[in-house]
Parts: structure tokens; C-alpha cells; sequence
């Protein structure tokens, strides 16, 4: 699927820059890692070897990772088979950091200051330094590397039947990107593994449709660089990116039920819909004459809806406020009240980031001991009572600076558009105060718009009444 590109006109690439490490000064965002973190991160690298510990020798089998083409914390690589008789085996190879982390040790307390990895157009600010989160510690192809295998055995209709994780050490065969693998998969190019990534990723769709799954299909909205600038595109996800993605969701789940099983565990936790807000959605699909059947449920209602239209692309943004209230629940001793991720209509746990989140390090620690039939190690167990606040914390952060991103890029693509007009769609509206949410058609720009009576999900015409590059604001009025 190709990248949908809209721009107006690129933005100074020099104020645009500054702006984004005055961003950084006024969040109080790392620069660097201090010197006793970057030297322990050296030490490890150079000392941790991939083999020995009871690790399971699997580097005969050729992984794959698939990532965007620039990265290098490579978190993930996949192996897929068929298994005899029917069904599939799916090797999903896991970087190991705590082979390279000492609990409690300096690269430890700085990871649980940061929580996760943030993202930049022009930097990124990383989870753990370089030399591990970039070189020794991923998964890069051609070395050996020590990993977390996650074995995951399906039936011939994509669900799970059986799991396993141990300590292993891997060897990539080679860095893919997804628009690669994408077009060999498109020209009919592509090898078995590309193949059998496709036919489990739909099948596991197909699973997660029956389960009641939501995904809600709203394009991507990035800040690119555009020559010496920088503008904002609108980009659906390939569908190579959806199908590894359900290899990810696929081990989380397994996570999960192991770490219920074994009464210990961090789930990454959504509540179901309020039933209000479902019927204000309701509301809002009458209003706009999208045809909503009362037998359909949420989950499939959603699934007909094209972000590319109006209508639906307002929808789409009120729908959001169904999955309000994600979050991290550690327990111990027996199950949480609420155990379920709504959204995935499953028990979830992320363990497929560690090089880009803390909290991952953690709970596959508590699945490798659950399957070794261990006790959970005395730290790991410490940690739990911690981490679900340090990632709330870290990823208000990291949404905060997200917003703060785009919102300058869009000021300073419009700062010389002052009084021009522009067609955008009415996404959002809040009738007491007059105003409401606008969707540019280009640039990719969402900003506040003011009136009187403003029409949810039509196409409008529309004046720019302010473009402040310091405030990072953006304003429109209806035309």
C-alpha cells in the first residue's frame, strides 16, 4: 500500500530542528546517558556472551527480523513452520536484556527513570544506551545473540494450543524491512517464510475477530523529513505490518495465560466500553447516516468503517473514547478483578519490546520462571510493585511529547497560511462551547476549529486564523 503523502509546503528545516530541542528542555528530557550508565552498558557488551547459562542452542533455525528499514534496536525475530499432521510452529525469538542488565545496577535505575523509548522525526531518546539497545543486545543479522524463545504451536485455524519460553541463544539470517517484504509478497516474489507470515497473520485475524477484537483502522499520522524540512503524511500500516503484528499479540496473550496460570505477572489491561459511550457512538452514526444495525456489534461495526471518508473518519475519532483507561496491573497470589485488554478481548502482556520498554523485561522474566517451574526471582517479584506506576508515568510522557512534536510541525506548515483557506472534515464537536476538531486534507494537519453548529463528519471550507510557531498552536473558523 502505498505511503499517502500530503504536504503544503515544507517547513524550515533549521527552526523546525530547535523547536524540537526546545520541546526537550521544557519536558525535562534526557540528553545522553550519564557517564557510570554508559560505562556499566560497555562492560556488558563486552563481556556478556550469547552461549552458556543453560541456554538452548537454536541458531539453526533462520530467524528473520522485519522492522521499519533504519532501525537497529531490533527487539523480534520470527521463524515460522508447518508442523506434521496440520497446524503451524511459530519461533519467535525475544531480546534478551536482562542478559545484559544487572537489577539494581546503574543501565537498571536509569531504564526505570525513562520507561520507554521516545521517539523524535530527528532523535530518538533511547530505553538503554546504544551499545547494547543498538548493537549487542538486538538482534542484528549475521551473530549469535542471546534471545528469550517463545515457542508457539497452532491448530490449522491459527489458535493457540500450546507454549513454551526458554533461554536460547539465535541467529538472524537478515534484516527485512516491511516495504520489502511487502513488495516480494505483492510481485509474487516472496519466500516461504514471507508466505507462511501472511496466511498465519490472517488466520490470526480471523481469530481475533471471533474473540471480539477491536482495531480501530485510523491511518498514521507521522512527521517526515521532506528534503532540508519537515511535513506531516497520513499513512495506512502495510498489511505485513498487521500480520507481524499478530505475531507479537500473539505471544503477549500467551504471556498472559501463563502468568495467570501461575498466579504472578504485569498484564497490560483496557476495560470494557462504557455502555454510554457506545450509545453516544450510536448517536453519532445515526447522525451522520452511517448505518449502524442494532444486531451488529461494536467490534464489526468498526471493521466497516474506511478512515478515508468523512463520515467514518469522525466516527473513527470518537470511537477512541472506548479505549480509555489502559494501563498496567501487577498482582500476586490469584488473578486481577479486571484481567482483559477490551480491545484485544483477551488477557495481554507486553514482552515483545524489551530494548524500547521496561516493563516487557519484567513480565517475560515471570514467564521464563513459570515454565522452568522456578520462583519468580526475588527482584523481578520487587519490581512488579513498581513498574505499573513508573509506565504510566512514562507513557504520559512519551504521549506528551508526541503532541508537542506534531503540534509544532503543523504550526510552523501553516505559520505564512494566515487567512488562507483550507478544506478539512469536522471530526469532533463540542456543541456548548462552539468548537470543535478539524482534519485537513492537506497537509495531514488536525487542529481546534470555532462556530456555531458545526457539522460532525461533512467536508467543509475553512480559514487559518492563527499559526503560532512559539505556542504551537493552530486555530480555523468555519469559512
Amino acid at each position: 500500500m502505498p505511503r499517502r503523502q500530503l504536504r503544503l509546503a515544507a517547513a524550515d528545516g533549521a527552526d523546525v530542528r530547535a523547536g524540537f530541542g526546545r520541546i526537550r528542555t521544557e519536558l525535562d528530557l534526557p540528553d545522553g546517558f550519564p557517564e557510570a550508565v554508559g560505562a556499566a552498558a560497555r562492560e556488558a557488551a563486552a563481556t556478556t556472551r550469547p552461549a552458556g547459562s543453560g541456554r538452548v542452542d537454536r541458531t539453526e533455525l533462520p530467524f528473520v527480523t522485519i522492522d521499519p528499514a533504519d532501525s537497529r534496536d531490533l527487539d523480534q525475530a520470527v521463524h515460522l513452520e508447518r508442523r506434521p499432521g496440520g497446524g503451524y510452529r511459530v519461533h519467535y525469538a525475544i531480546a534478551d536484556v536482562a542478559a545484559f542488565v544487572v537489577p539494581g545496577g546503574a543501565v537498571d535505575q536509569e531504564a526505570h527513570r525513562r520507561g520507554v523509548t521516545l521517539y523524535a522525526p530527528d532523535r530518538r531518546i533511547p530505553l538503554h544506551p546504544e551499545v547494547l539497545c543498538e548493537d549487542a543486545a538486538s538482534l542484528l543479522p549475521g551473530v549469535d545473540r542471546p534471545a528469550l524463545l517463545w515457542t508457539m504451536d497452532l491448530a490449522a485455524d491459527g489458535e493457540g494450543i500450546g507454549v513454551d519460553v526458554r533461554r536460547a541463544v539465535i541467529r538472524s539470517r537478515a534484516k527485512l524491512s516491511y516495504t520489502g517484504v511487502q513488495r516480494a509478497l505483492d510481485d509474487g516474489r516472496a519466500d516461504e517464510q514471507a508466505l507462511l507470515l501472511r496466511e498465519v497473520g490472517r488466520l490470526r485475524e480471523e481469530r481475533e475477530h471471533d474473540r471480539g477484537g477491536v482495531d480501530l483502522p485510523s491511518p498514521d499520522r507521522e512527521v517526515v523529513q521532506d528534503g532540508s524540512g519537515w511535513t506531516l503524511v497520513l499513512r495506512a500500516p502495510l498489511p505485513v505490518e498487521r500480520w507481524n503484528a499478530q505475531m507479537s499479540l500473539m505471544c503477549g496473550m500467551a504471556a498472559a495465560h501463563l502468568m495467570l496460570s501461575g498466579g504472578v505477572g504485569v498484564l497490560r489491561t483496557l476495560p470494557p466500553a462504557d455502555p454510554r459511550d457506545l450509545a453516544r457512538l450510536r448517536r453519532s452514526a445515526r447522525a451522520l447516516a452511517v448505518p449502524w444495525p442494532e444486531e451488529t456489534s461494536y467490534a464489526d461495526f468498526i471493521r466497516t468503517l474506511d478512515p478515508y471518508r468523512p463520515s467514518h473518519a469522525a466516527l473513527l475519532a470518537s470511537s477512541t473514547v472506548t479505549l480509555r483507561g489502559a494501563g498496567y496491573t501487577a498482582f500476586e497470589g490469584g488473578a486481577p478483578d479486571q484481567p482483559l485488554h477490551a480491545a484485544l478481548a483477551s488477557a495481554y502482556a507486553h514482552v515483545t519490546a524489551p530494548l524500547r520498554r521496561l516493563v516487557d523485561r519484567y513480565a517475560a522474566e515471570v514467564c521464563i520462571a513459570l515454565c522452568a517451574e522456578r520462583e519468580v526471582p526475588d527482584w523481578v517479584r520487587a519490581g512488579l510493585t513498581v513498574v505499573p506506576k513508573e509506565m504510566a508515568e512514562a507513557d504520559r510522557r512519551a504521549h506528551q511529547y508526541e503532541r508537542a512534536l506534531v503540534d509544532l510541525v503543523e504550526a510552523a506548515l501553516l505559520q505564512d497560511h494566515v487567512g488562507g483557506h483550507f478544506t478539512g472534515v469536522i471530526t469532533e464537536v463540542d456543541e456548548r462551547a462552539a468548537k470543535g476538531t478539524v482534519q485537513l486534507r492537506d497537509p495531514a494537519v488536525e487542529a481546534s476549529v470555532a462556530g456555531e453548529r458545526l457539522p460532525l463528519g461533512e467536508v467543509v471550507q475553512l480559514r487559518l486564523v492563527e499559526a503560532d510557531v512559539t505556542r504551537r498552536r493552530v486555530h480555523f473558523e468555519l469559512a
